[in-house]
């Protein structure tokens, strides 16, 4: 089977905490003949992975190398410190970096903020993960900043999180190789960004629907209404042409 005849698909990578359920949906909706099929990735890995041609595009955590990667930034999210339900913080609406001084954060090796120092005492290692981070929280070993879409993909019942007001932030962004900016790319963007199905940048708009025709009456003239001739006014037309009514007898 040659390329030309290989049925059309599309691979979109997404890291953890990205949901792109509704940017699928519309997807299905557009394009039903186009399969979409979404590759869970690390963080770590996506960039490698666009590059290595196992997806077409991708949902990533910036930075991306901008060489030989297209981006764009659609969101920023808010970091939150991680902690058991019965932790101090748990009490305040939020949480600054002074105010982990005295706890143990936990820094995993998957860990997608950029820090220039981390707040609070250093564990003795790195957990390798932040599934594995989390699981140290709720053994009351440390707590963990993590931005908030991580906090609620390993939600637990016996951990809450605040927001954490002077740390790094993650944003996410779609990316794609720069030399792969295919039709179907295009597509994807034009959905991302919110374009409608009949924008002018899209490449597929909606076909025109057919205007409705008049009804073809056939060159007839219109039939007066009821009580109306089709010149003057009710009870007939100046000049004649009605019969006049039956005179009335004289007693």
């Amino acid at each position: 089977m040659t390329g030309s005849e290989e049925t059309p698909s599309f691979r979109l990578a997404y890291v953890p905490g990205v949901m792109p359920t509704k940017w699928v949906r519309i997807w299905n909706e557009r394009l039903p003949d186009i399969p979409l099929t979404l590759i869970g990735v690390s963080a770590a890995e996506a960039c490698e992975v666009l590059r290595g041609g196992g997806a077409d595009a991708g949902f990533v955590r910036l930075p991306v190398d901008r060489d030989d990667l297209s981006a764009i930034p659609l969101y920023t999210e808010t970091t939150v410190v991680v902690v058991p339900k019965d932790h101090i913080v748990a009490a305040v609406d939020e949480v600054s970096a002074e105010d982990l001084a005295d706890d143990i954060v936990l820094h995993p090796l998957d860990d997608t903020l950029d820090w220039e120092r981390l707040p609070g005492r250093p564990a003795i290692e790195r957990p390798a993960t932040t599934a594995d981070a989390i699981a140290l929280v709720a053994a009351g070993v440390g707590v963990l900043v993590v931005p908030q879409s991580l906090a609620r993909l390993h939600h637990r019942k016996d951990l809450t999180y605040r927001p954490l007001l002077d740390a790094p932030a993650s944003r996410v962004a779609l990316s794609w190789p720069q030399e792969e900016t295919t039709d179907l790319v295009e597509d994807f963007i034009g959905i991302v960004r919110g374009r409608t199905v009949n924008s002018s940048r899209g490449r597929r708009p909606a076909p025109e629907q057919p205007k409705a025709k008049r009804p073809d009456t056939g060159g007839a003239r219109r039939k007066p209404a009821a009580g109306k001739t089709s010149r003057g006014t009710a009870g007939g037309s100046r000049g004649g042409g009605n019969k006049r009514g039956k005179p009335r007898r004289r007693s």
